[in-house]
């Protein structure tokens, strides 16, 4: 099963994937998690992308999507994954769609984290160990979402493929919300 996690920031679509990684044995792919550990690692990649990212801006979508396309070259992957934090653009999203087009793969079903504004700060506020969580970055992330990402919402809607979920809503309850979603397209 291929999926899409999309949603603002501190809708709980890492926390999300995480469950659905153990329970249907496909990898929770993360864009910010993977840049995070190249900065970790004091990487190529990592440095480049450190300052990026300190600012709360995307990183360019060339060096994404070949991170991406890697990715899901991966053994691992073969049977399935969770896409998070990519595509955040149209320009992503349209890439996203001709690189699983080219490996001959596509998207089983889009999980759209829908949360409110104010539900997302409180949420990112209070996430442990996130140095870019500060309130700037916040803001400025919640700002290239509204203007950048939510149109990704709306080009996946048109495919029938988006679910929309009730983000706001505890970490189970919206996991029950998932595991519906998934088990329809399993039928």
């Amino acid at each position: 099963m291929n999926l899409l996690v999309l949603g603002p920031q501190g809708s709980g679509k890492g926390t999300q994937g995480a469950r659905i990684e153990v329970d249907y044995g496909i990898p929770h792919v993360s864009t910010g998690a993977m840049f995070r550990d190249a900065i970790a690692a004091r990487s190529e990649l990592g440095l480049r992308v450190e300052p990026i990212l300190a600012a709360g801006e995307l990183v360019p979508d060339d060096v994404t999507v070949a991170l991406i396309r890697e990715r899901l070259n991966r053994p691992d992957a073969a049977d399935g994954f969770i896409l998070d934090g990519f595509p955040r653009n149209l320009a992503q999203a349209d890439a996203l769609d001709a690189m699983l087009g080219e490996i001959g793969r596509g998207l089983d079903v889009v999980l759209f984290f829908d949360l409110p504004d104010e539900i997302a700060i409180e949420r990112m506020k209070t996430r442990d160990g996130r140095g870019d969580d500060t309130p700037e970055v916040i803001a400025r992330r919640l700002e290239i979402y509204h203007d950048q990402t939510a149109p990704v919402v709306e080009h996946y809607r048109t495919t029938g493929k988006l679910v929309p979920l009730h983000a706001e809503r505890t970490v189970d309850e919206v996991y029950s919300e998932v595991q519906a979603a998934l088990g329809t397209v399993a039928a």
